[in-house]
């Protein structure tokens, strides 16, 4: 019966896009495939903090994704093929190196069931095909970005070469069928049945999860729900697993051109995952208990200098509630909150930035560690970054 559901929301999704088409739009001849993407490299050092701690490779830094690693490190190789044609097209987006791994975290699945180690997947950080339906209407099918958040995993399209908080703990990655509407020149919308968030190979969890966006005039209202861990059945004996229960995440996004050199970024995110619950000892109801999760609010701001010369600033408030995440310190009722401050410069050399970057991240309880390796509340850092795009 679930996937009876399923089917009948796919088939509703689709003839709903096809219905919404009011143009057909004849094939030209094919484009040709256009190669483009990025290399990137960075040093990162901590200031009053050690870098090395005992027994850990990594020293002591922000929980947040990629810029993370001390000393001088590696970023990532991103190789994109793309087809774009007047009617139908493609992307292939493959990584190669520490950013891409952690980026494609969640791509081990199909070698970890065939019993191997590593595997081609894990290079793969966007696969799809699309068709555009329409002058308006356009469909996407396989492993694309999340269209939540204002942050993205490609360093050449973020102004920090850090990422936020709510950047780093926000979904990655989809894998599913999505229908992008441009309903008028300041309007768009968009609907998606997808796989858990992250779970980008195949689905082994038989649940899946809805996707919606709207835009109107450059601000961004995006919504993520769905059970991302598998809803298992009342009478089914788990052996002591559990559900988490229904994830909901409400993100917007904005950014504002305030002059010709000055510009302004907004994101607001808000995530609450219900809990599951035992019954009997021996099996689970998927229900809402007291809910955990995160949310946040970050600011941006640029100002260009001169044609090579840009800087900017990010300032982000990101709070922990019910045991929600175990990234910062929390207190006894399962919540802390963090603030970052990053200011960052770029200064262009062609197709190379150059981005020197100071952070200070200040949380509400124990978080990092001091010089004399005693817990603190607050980490400064300073990274230099190298992104040469192509």
């Amino acid at each position: 019966m679930k996937n009876r559901n399923i089917l009948s929301i796919m088939a509703l999704f689709l003839s709903f896009s096809v219905a919404f088409a009011q143009e057909d739009v004849e094939e030209t001849e094919s484009s040709a495939v256009t190669v483009s993407g990025s290399v990137d490299a960075y040093f990162r050092t901590n200031l009053g903090a050690p870098n090395k701690m005992p027994g850990v490779i990594d020293g002591t830094a922000p929980g947040t994704s990629f810029a993370n690693r001390p000393g001088f490190s590696l970023g990532m190789v991103n190789l994109i093929l793309a087809k774009e044609g007047k009617k139908a097209g493609f992307v292939a987006d493959l990584v190669f190196g520490p950013r891409g791994e952690d980026a494609v975290f969640g791509s081990p699945m199909n070698a970890a069931v065939n019993g191997s180690f590593g595997g081609s997947a894990q290079i793969v950080n966007q696969l799809y095909a699309y068709w555009n339906v329409s002058d308006n209407v356009t469909l996407t099918m396989g492993n694309f970005n999340t269209f939540l958040g204002y942050e993205v995993i490609s360093p050449t399209a973020n102004f920090n070469y850090s990422t936020s908080y709510m950047f780093s703990y926000g979904p990655f990655s989809h894998t599913g069928l999505k229908a992008d509407f441009a309903l008028s020149d300041d309007m768009s919308a968009m609907v998606s049945i997808m796989n858990p968030t992250d779970m980008t190979e195949f689905n082994f969890v038989s649940t899946y999860t809805l996707g919606a966006q709207f835009g109107i005039k450059g601000v961004y209202f995006n919504f993520l729900y769905g059970d991302q861990d598998g809803k298992l059945d009342e009478d089914l004996d788990t052996d002591g697993d559990t559900s988490a229960g229904s994830t909901f995440q409400g993100d917007i996004t904005a950014g504002f051109d305030l002059s010709d050199k000055l510009f302004l970024g907004l994101n607001a995110t808000y995530n609450s995952t219900g809990t599951g619950e035992i019954v009997n000892g021996t099996t689970i109801e998927d229900v809402d208990g007291d809910a955990a999760g995160f949310y946040g609010l970050a600011g941006y701001f640029q100002v260009a200098t001169s044609d090579a010369l840009s800087l900017g600033a990010r300032i982000e408030y990101f709070q922990v509630y019910n045991g929600g995440l175990g990234v910062i310190g929390l207190d006894a009722d399962g919540d802390g909150s963090v603030i970052d401050v990053t200011l960052s410069a770029q200064y262009k050399v062609g197709d190379l930035t150059i981005i020197p970057e100071f952070r200070l991240d200040s949380s509400s309880e124990d978080s990092f560690t001091d010089s004399d390796y005693l817990p603190t509340k607050s980490l400064s850092s300073f990274v230099l970054a190298a992104v040469y795009s192509f």
